[in-house]
């Protein structure tokens, strides 16, 4: 059994590093890596697709990575309570036309004992947004510490 602290019940601290690792993980674009975070029964719903399990959710990030090219999230805990955390985020991607858009959107997380998230439930809207108007420009891969999050960036 897999076990991925920091494990419920969460505290202020124990969430925003369970935020942080998730939005690290993403950020990676490694969608097997992404999904060692999930229950192998996980259920997700993300916009209006439902998701079952580890396999779906490997292909599910596979398709939405080869969509959305040059991804950068950032991720903030709205709230928690025992082995809930809701979550606000951010993402910065554009098409294959080279379009650009931010993606807002609210995640509800339930996770098991063990610390992997058996429940995602996604809502996301997308803005067009001018490449000029980006800001989440670092290397890809994970956020550098330094960088602001979504509060400090007025979003």
């Amino acid at each position: 059994m897999s076990v991925r602290p920091p494990l419920p019940p969460f505290t202020a601290e124990t969430a925003a590093q369970k935020a942080r690792l998730a939005e690290d993980a993403w950020n990676s674009r490694e969608p097997e890596r992404v999904a060692l975070a999930y229950t192998a029964d996980s259920r997700w719903r993300n916009r209006a697709e439902f998701i079952a399990g580890r396999e779906e959710i490997i292909a599910f990030l596979k398709r939405k990575w080869a969509r959305e090219l040059d991804y950068r999230l950032i991720k903030e805990v709205w709230t928690f309570a025992s082995n809930r955390i809701a979550v606000r985020f951010a993402y910065e991607w554009h098409d294959d036309s080279d379009n650009w858009f931010r993606s807002y959107g609210n995640e509800n997380w339930e996770f098991d004992e063990n610390g992997l998230m058996r429940r995602r439930i996604a809502s996301i809207n997308d803005l067009p947004i001018p490449e000029a108007e980006r800001k989440f420009r670092w290397p890809l891969g994970r956020r550098p510490d330094d960088h602001p999050g979504l509060g400090e960036l007025g979003l």
